[in-house]
């Protein structure tokens, strides 16, 4: 029996995760490492070879370092409570207008849960997971900040956490840069996983073509949603393919000749509608924000001044925030361009997250 204590391990088979494993093996953690299968390509409509973090070699390689450390590793298959959650509101989401955060949601009600349910079936009092974040105790609350490596912090994607999750997770990672991590796969006699390519797609599209998995998922998506109105400055230009073929932001791919970039400015499903303005209509002092879930503190008081992100590569935009019945108003210090319904709002103070939720419809 170590004295560190058990933790069961989320291993993906790359580089991350596997030198999360190596390094609580080496400061004497009890190792159980496990591999969920969310999905597979014959889910996704796809015919691209099998890769990423649910493939058949992904799974062998964690499977590997689990064989040399001397540890032992679970498959998991999750396909079921992943497809019914995750790619449901996947779709479900574009269909209302909004672009999914599936990344947030996978943390937040499949990949933990699923893994404590384990954790607890094998006797772990802990879980880990190769996240490039930090979690600490403070005040009685458990406080997630950012990892040390910012081109690498996670903490975005965590905010949906709760505190009886986060007080069995350890980050092994945040306080490593990943060069750090890549040196010591080398260390640790893993070359080959040192060199590893990262992907950075949805897991379940791997060719990122989002569009044709909506219309592999719905039957008759196309045909029933092609043909809507452009609508720029009040007026009718042309028709569009769909309305959930289409992101806040877009620029690119409208076929639409004006003389003068155009941009997706708003989306109203209601009406199979796609309105298009200049750059500056992408620009917005306030969002609403629903399903919010505060982690450094129990609540905030009145007029809450914070640093928000509206999206991963976001460096984030001084704000006031309030809580208003079952909604976030958050208002914004100066302009922030492309607020997109469906993805995650999150709130810091200075590296220690506050708390997040999804950025809702114009109210």
């Amino acid at each position: 029996m170590s004295s560190k204590g058990k933790v069961l391990v989320a291993m993906s088979g790359g580089i991350d995760s596997s030198v999360t494993a190596m390094m609580l093996h080496e400061q004497g953690y009890e190792v159980i490492g496990i591999t969920m299968k969310t999905w597979d390509y014959q889910t996704s409509g796809s015919s691209k070879k099998e890769t990423g973090c649910c493939s058949l070699d992904s799974i062998n390689d964690a499977r590997q370092v689990a064989v040399n450390l001397g540890f032992p590793h679970y498959i998991l298959d999750i396909r079921g409570e992943f497809g019914d959650f995750i790619i449901d509101n996947f779709v479900e989401e574009y269909l209302a207008g909004r672009t999914p955060n599936p990344c947030v949601l996978c943390n937040t009600h499949i990949k933990w849960e699923a893994l404590l349910k384990r954790a607890d079936m094998l006797g772990c009092e802990f879980i880990a997971t190769g996240h490039y974040a930090q979690v600490r105790e403070e005040n009685g609350r458990q406080v997630i900040s950012r990892g040390l490596d910012m081109n690498k912090d996670q903490s975005y994607v965590l905010w949906g956490l709760s505190q009886a999750s986060l007080k069995r997770t350890i980050f092994p990672l945040g306080k490593y840069t990943k060069p750090e991590i890549r040196k010591m796969a080398t260390e640790y006699g893993f070359d080959e996983l040192a060199n590893k390519p990262e992907s950075y797609d949805i897991c379940f599209i791997p060719d990122n073509d989002y569009r044709a998995f909506l219309k592999h998922k719905v039957d008759g998506l196309e045909e029933r949603v092609n043909g809507g109105d452009f609508i720029y400055k009040g007026k009718v230009i042309g028709k569009h393919r769909g309305y959930p073929f289409y992101t806040i932001g877009q620029r690119k791919g409208l076929e639409i000749a004006l003389g003068e970039p155009v941009f997706v400015t708003e989306i109203v499903p209601e009406t199979n509608t796609v309105v298009l303005g200049d750059k500056e209509d992408l620009e917005r002092r306030e969002m609403w924000v629903r399903d919010f879930n505060f982690v450094k503190y129990a609540s905030l008081p009145e007029n809450y001044q914070t640093l928000t992100k509206i999206r991963y590569k976001d460096p984030g935009t001084m704000s006031t925030v309030n809580v208003e019945g079952n909604l976030l108003n958050i208002v914004f210090h100066q302009q922030v361009n492309g607020v997109a319904p469906g993805q995650s709002a999150v709130m810091y103070e200075g590296n220690d997250l506050i708390g997040g939720g999804f950025i809702a419809r114009k109210i």
